[in-house]
């Protein structure tokens, strides 16, 4: 690891699968390790003003159907994320690019506006971080999420949230009133327990440790609060289930749930040279493991299957998930959110 890019996930850039040529050095010269050094990886902020923020998705299996990202690209950086090859879309890489080229949709509070006074608009539950952590470093400064919220709120539009990031704690005084008229829910993702595990996978976020005082506070604040325990990596974190599900409700948790980890596209090579760099000596493993939950192979995009997986490995995960749910939040259920109280246009403003 002489080489290894701390606080970054993705160690290089893959090639974008949209793009018909890439640029790479002459590896017979020493022309460009003496001329042009390789920088330090420094992130970057990109505004966008798309024409639509609500996006929805006709899949079974994701567990919503209308989302909102207000950010593109993560600095997060965890290496597992399934949202990497999405940014080959923007005509970026989804290693090293998707974790330091951040795409703000700084339009996107507008845009949500417009469409609640829309009339043809018919509320439904509005997923908050369907692709990309909406609470990621950037909200800091942009703070989209906060007025996305605020909107929400205004119009009475109902929402759920995942994230892994304590700046949700921020936005207490706007979860708080969603809450009393059963308008949020809160998912956060808590991957591992163990810290050294954690800072090689998720460089840029929260300890473990931080994740549970979230669910707790959000408890305490009358928010209802689960855990998503995902993505379970064989060989890596699958063990820490039961423990992950205990500690989770302890602090308040009120359901959880998981997936298992699948290697799409460029996300492919990206977790197979993490795993050899920071695991090499059960890097082979661990990858025929994940294959073996997928049908044999590391990607997989079969509905009803692709989440969860197939096979042995895939069912001794879902066994730990299940029996920790039965011992731990048996007599807890993840709450029911309403539509009914949307407020059409014409009745309401933003600051009534």
């Amino acid at each position: 690891m002489g080489n290894y890019k701390k606080g970054r996930g993705a160690q290089f850039n893959t090639a974008n699968s949209y793009t018909a040529h890439r640029y790479e050095p002459d590896e017979n010269t020493g022309f460009f390790d003496e001329d042009f050094p390789e920088p330090v990886v420094k992130t970057q902020f990109f505004e966008e003003t798309p024409k639509q923020i609500i996006s929805h998705t006709k899949s079974p299996d994701v567990g919503f159907w209308a989302s909102i990202n207000p950010y593109q690209g993560c600095e997060h950086g965890c290496i597992y994320c399934y949202a990497r090859p999405t940014h080959e879309y923007w005509g970026f890489s989804a290693g090293l690019d998707f974790e330091s080229k951040i795409m703000v949709k700084r339009n996107a509070p507008e845009l949500l506006e417009k469409q609640f006074q829309s009339r043809s608009y018919k509320p439904e539950v509005i997923h908050f971080s369907g692709n990309t952590d909406c609470y990621q470093p950037a909200e800091r400064t942009y703070q989209l999420t906060r007025q996305l919220l605020q909107l929400c709120l205004c119009y009475r539009n109902p929402v759920s949230i995942i994230t892994k990031n304590a700046l949700i704690l921020r936005d207490l005084d706007i979860l708080q009133q969603m809450a009393r008229l059963k308008l949020v829910s809160v998912a956060i993702s808590l991957t591992t327990l163990n810290e050294k595990l954690r800072l090689l996978m998720e460089p840029r976020t929260v300890t473990g440790a931080q994740r549970l005082k979230i669910i707790s506070t959000l408890h305490q604040a009358g928010i209802p609060v689960g855990v998503m325990t995902a993505p379970i990596i064989p060989s890596l974190n699958d063990q820490e289930i039961p423990k992950l599900i205990e500690q989770a409700a302890e602090q308040g948790a009120c359901w959880s749930a998981y997936t298992v980890v699948r290697l799409n596209g460029a996300l492919g090579p990206l977790f197979t040279d993490w795993l050899q760099q920071t695991f090499p000596d059960r890097a082979d493993r661990i990858l025929n493991q994940i294959a073996d939950c997928h049908g044999g192979q590391l990607n997989d995009s079969r509905f009803k299957t692709r989440m969860s997986g197939e096979g042995n490995y895939a069912h001794h995960i879902k066994q730990l998930h299940r029996i920790a749910c039965q011992k731990h939040l048996s007599d807890r259920q993840a709450p029911t959110l309403t539509t009914g109280l949307f407020r059409p246009a014409g009745q309401i403003g933003l600051f009534e």
